[in-house]
């Protein structure tokens, strides 16, 4: 997977991030703030967080270490992705196109934009999209910080997005670039969040043209069946330009559309 790096966005993010941050003192503190939030109410359909090494996830079925990148709709399945958000301008008009289609999907959240966008992580959830852990600040270099680091990161963004939801939690973890560690993946695993990759990726971050975008899709669709788009992080029109495009043409290939493997 290939790390994005020189974003500018998200150096504002990272500043935005550093009073969340600051306040976690060690990851017992981290891990005491999210289960605070797991004293309220559990949805049945969301993640459970067990003790760290059980590897539970939902009714106590262990979830995998390994990054997924498998769809549960089989071999022509796809997993359509959506990191970054959520955004008030971008993630409507991208909720907006895949119920046009009837496609689901997993959004990869940002803590801080959970945090500051609340209502964008509950109409995701109305919809019936997932959720994924993105981390608080969204840092690329994660892979080479300390574990308490990454601990802060994942677990902290995790109490984000679940209280910004209402209660329900992220199933999934995708590292910031790709920026897994042994370390991380296993923690994210034994909070009942499996580690997410992707297979195709759109380049849309890049703005390179909807063109573009969706001859990138096309050519790499045969690489795997999860697809990376973003729906934050600057002028996302291109975007949904493109799934416009290419959620149609999908289903005339014969794909279905499914979540990543748990």
């Amino acid at each position: 997977m290939v790390r994005h790096g020189g974003r500018s966005w998200h150096g504002r993010v990272l500043a935005a991030a550093i009073g969340v941050t600051a306040v976690a003192a060690a990851t017992s503190v981290w891990t005491a703030q999210a289960d605070s939030v797991a004293g309220r109410g559990r949805p049945a359909a969301s993640a459970r967080p067990a003790a760290p090494g059980g590897a539970q996830g939902r009714a106590g079925v262990p979830v995998s270490v390994d990054i997924a990148h498998a769809s549960d709709h089989g071999a022509r399945g796809v997993n359509i992705t959506i990191d970054d958000g959520p955004d008030p301008v971008w993630t409507p008009q991208v909720l907006r196109v895949l119920k046009e289609n009837g496609v689901k999907a997993t959004f990869c959240m940002v803590g801080t934009q959970a945090q500051a966008h609340p209502d964008m992580v509950r109409a995701v959830v109305a919809a019936g999209h997932r959720l994924c852990d993105h981390t608080v600040s969204h840092d690329t270099t994660m892979d080479t910080k300390s574990e308490a680091y990454q601990s802060q990161q994942i677990v902290d963004a995790e109490r984000m997005i679940t209280k910004a939801s209402g209660g329900v939690r992220p199933l999934y973890y995708r590292a910031p670039g790709g920026a897994f560690t042994p370390y991380s993946r296993r923690l994210a695993a034994s909070r009942g969040m499996r580690p997410l990759g992707w297979n195709a990726d759109s380049k849309d971050f890049e703005r390179p043209g909807t063109a573009v975008m969706v001859a990138t899709v096309k050519r790499e669709i045969s690489n795997g069946p999860t697809v990376l788009f973003h729906d934050a992080g600057g002028d996302r029109s291109q975007t949904v330009a493109a799934l416009r495009e290419l959620l149609p043409w999908l289903k005339q290939q014969g794909y279905s559309f499914g979540f990543p493997v748990r």
